[in-house]
């Protein structure tokens, strides 16, 4: 009985190992195409059979794009946008987040209702709306058009984050900070930051990757070579009768770079802080 299962417990491991196998082989195939196709002159890519090694590899596309200043731009004016639109979040979230953890105050239901409606909200719906506020506001084509704009998107998930997390540390701390003389910023730097880390640092995470991705907007609210960002970029490679496909792909291998360093450094961050609020302490 012992030994029968065993053997179904070692049967069923070994399924699972194989499924994990494959779902690994599908997700990072199309990974590994693109790096291919990156190292392959643009005739390469359309010759017939197609390969995953390139037959003659050559770095010409990430030359091309490295000595472009229009196209280095691109990654300057994403990492910007990316940079600022985070550290903002980061703040707003946390104070807003603290407040709605540890005070009552009237409105409060009904901001937070409204918080997690705009969350419902498809960003495509917004998109005149923003655009006529963009133009009126005299930010149409800077990159201040695209970090307000972010910023809707990104608030709402930052600030439910933060109060999830805040509500899971034990208010007993406030109190003995409270009975020591601390103030309410004392408890929200010195206490409720540190013990939120993996909360903030998956926040940051989110939003950042957002920012970093984001298309539709910064097509429609930037117009000039000088203020695109790399998914717009990479668009911009494709002609009307010609399609760099070395170099988009050079681009879309450069631009997923940033993200694959935050998930590997910040990856145990991302899942303890996905997983903040399902327990209240």
């Amino acid at each position: 009985m012992i030994k029968s299962i065993a053997r179904r417990r070692k049967v069923a491991t070994t399924l699972l190992m194989i499924g994990l196998l494959i779902g690994l082989i599908y997700s990072i195939f199309p990974f590994l195409w693109m790096i291919s196709t990156s190292l392959k002159p643009n005739n390469e890519v359309f010759a017939i059979p197609q390969t995953l090694i390139p037959k003659e590899p050559t770095l010409d596309a990430y030359d091309t794009i490295f000595h472009s200043s229009t196209r280095m731009r691109y990654f300057a004016n994403s990492i910007i946008v990316s940079l600022v639109v985070t550290a903002l979040t980061l703040v707003i979230s946390i104070f807003a987040g603290y407040a709605f953890s540890r005070f009552e105050f009237r409105g409060k239901k009904l901001m937070n209702m409204f918080i997690i409606n705009t969350q419902a909200i498809p960003p495509i719906a917004l998109m005149i709306p923003y655009f006529s506020m963009i133009v009126m506001m005299n930010l149409h084509d800077t990159l201040w058009a695209l970090i307000l704009t972010y910023l809707v998107f990104t608030l709402p998930y930052g600030v439910l984050m933060m109060t999830g997390y805040f509500n899971t540390i034990n208010k007993a701390l406030d109190e003995a900070v409270m009975v020591d003389g601390g103030s309410s910023m004392t408890i929200l730097w010195r206490i409720l930051v540190p013990i939120s880390l993996p909360g903030i640092v998956a926040t940051a995470v989110y939003t950042f990757i957002l920012s970093w991705n984001e298309y539709l907007y910064a097509l429609t609210l930037t117009q000039s070579q000088s203020m695109r960002t790399v998914p717009v970029g990479i668009q911009l490679l494709i002609g009307e009768h010609f399609y760099v496909w070395n170099e988009m792909m050079a681009m879309s291998f450069l631009g997923s770079i940033p993200v694959l360093i935050i998930y590997l450094f910040c990856q145990k961050y991302v899942v303890a802080g996905m997983t903040a609020g399902s327990v209240k302490s």
